[in-house]
């Protein structure tokens, strides 16, 4: 049996054999986050993955669509090994994959601030396929709440709270527990199957893929400013969700909580299932996923009690399987009672080759929350701010599974003059990292 104790999925990271265990991936192109494969055939038609070509792109129906976060779908090229695979025993296949993220970032104005600090992720999972089809159990981790409640300096972010206060120009840390959840397939057909997706931590059927799981963010060192338009939820306490999918078409409906999680990070918070959300995804190629979806939120901020959202939102994934991955995507955020606030994103990554890799991301987003003081004039106003960003990484491996990748980004944002007096003319963002991760 797979068990999930406080720190396993760090402990699977630093006991886990690095020689016999690790699969040998040099043959494919570096996968994002944690995504194993989508579409599992029965027992008596075992999954042959060194036979898969992830280095070219097929025009024809994708047979794997790769998994994102929670029961999220992105493009087959994806691939979904990233990690160390483990023969358990004769049933189970156990995956460990993370990182740790030395950052150090520099955002000027008066706005602005400097800090270092490590971002972190552990994930451990178990799969076993039946004759009658799949069962996954998830975790993932991470050591954030050891950061300040007052995550890292992000300009124009916004999103959840510390010392009671809401987080401006901050990106919050995550919670230790980012995963704990299961998920079963039935097969019921020729390549469809109905699949139950739900525990304490989860997340639930609305949005893309989670930032930090998609291969057109995996170097990106900083959140999108947009996090809390597309993806906030990717850490919710208590998610149900039933769904059926194909090969190339997923339908799925979820019932979670919708309050973000607060500020006391190392615990579980109690489930609501207060909220729900739909979401369609359609996989018509190796190279592609999109997905629209839509979800009632309620009281999601803690600085707006009595205020639901309508969320919704559209995006699509492409992958070539040779290195180059992209992903675009818009959001409307309708409050009730309230305004309806919409974002875009953009962004792409390059592996040049197997050590050069740049990447960039614009965004633009309307947001009403950048001045929280109620005696403040420009209290609830909101404004549309972009931001631009590009990066490089330098990727070298260490030894098996284990990489290394250097780099930085540059930042800047075109806002209106309005917004001069608090963040200055031109303000900047300068971003230095390493990371060292297990998998790509």
């Amino acid at each position: 049996m797979l068990k999930t104790p406080l720190l396993a999925g760090a402990a699977a990271l630093a006991l886990f054999p690095l020689s016999a265990a690790a699969q040998d991936h040099s043959a494919h192109e570096p996968h994002a986050g944690h995504m194993m494969p989508a579409a599992e055939p029965t027992a008596a038609d075992p999954v042959d993955h060194g036979a898969m070509d992830h280095g070219t792109t097929s025009h024809g129906p994708s047979a794997t669509p790769a998994e994102g976060s929670g029961t999220a779908r992105l493009p087959a090229n994806e691939g979904g090994h990233s990690g160390l695979h483990i023969d358990a025993d004769d049933e189970w296949m156990v995956m460990a994959h993370g990182f740790a993220w030395g950052v150090y970032t520099d955002q000027s104005g008066p706005r602005g601030d400097d800090k270092a600090y490590v971002q972190s992720m552990a994930m451990l999972s178990g799969e076993k396929t039946t004759e009658w089809g799949r069962i996954q159990l998830k975790s993932m981790l991470s050591l954030e709440p050891l950061m300040s409640n007052r995550g890292y300096p992000n300009l124009f972010a916004t999103g959840e709270t510390a010392g009671g206060e809401p987080l401006v120009d901050r990106q919050h840390p995550h919670d230790l527990f980012m995963e704990l959840a299961a998920r079963i397939d039935v097969n019921v057909g020729d390549n469809a199957r109905l699949f139950v997706y739900g525990g304490p931590v989860g997340e639930p059927a609305i949005g893309p893929s989670a930032f930090m799981h998609r291969s057109s963010a995996r170097y990106n060192p900083e959140a999108p400013i947009t996090h809390h338009w597309f993806d906030s939820t990717h850490i919710t306490y208590g998610v149900a969700t039933l769904g059926y999918a194909t090969p190339q078409f997923q339908v799925e409906g979820s019932v979670f909580t919708g309050r973000e999680p607060n500020e006391e990070r190392w615990g579980i918070e109690t489930p609501r299932f207060d909220s729900w959300s739909l979401r369609g995804t359609w996989n018509p190629s190796r190279s592609l996923a999109m997905q629209v979806s839509h979800g009632f939120l309620k009281e999601p901020e803690a600085f707006h009690p009595g205020e639901n959202e309508h969320r919704t939102t559209a995006s699509i994934h492409w992958n070539n399987g040779r290195g180059l991955s992209a992903t675009g995507a818009f959001s409307a955020k309708n409050r009730d009672p309230g305004a309806t606030l919409t974002a875009w994103l953009a962004e792409v990554n390059w592996n040049i080759d197997d050590h050069h890799t740049l990447f960039g991301r614009i965004e633009n987003v309307k947001n009403d929350e950048l001045f929280p003081d109620h005696d403040d004039p420009l209290h609830d106003v909101p404004f549309r701010v972009s931001k631009f960003q590009a990066g490089y990484a330098y990727r070298l491996p260490i030894s098996g599974p284990l990489n290394l990748a250097l780099g930085g980004s540059i930042a800047a944002f075109d806002k209106p003059r309005a917004l001069d007096a608090a963040y200055g003319r031109n303000p900047i963002g300068a971003t230095l990292f390493a990371r060292l991760s297990i998998g790509h």
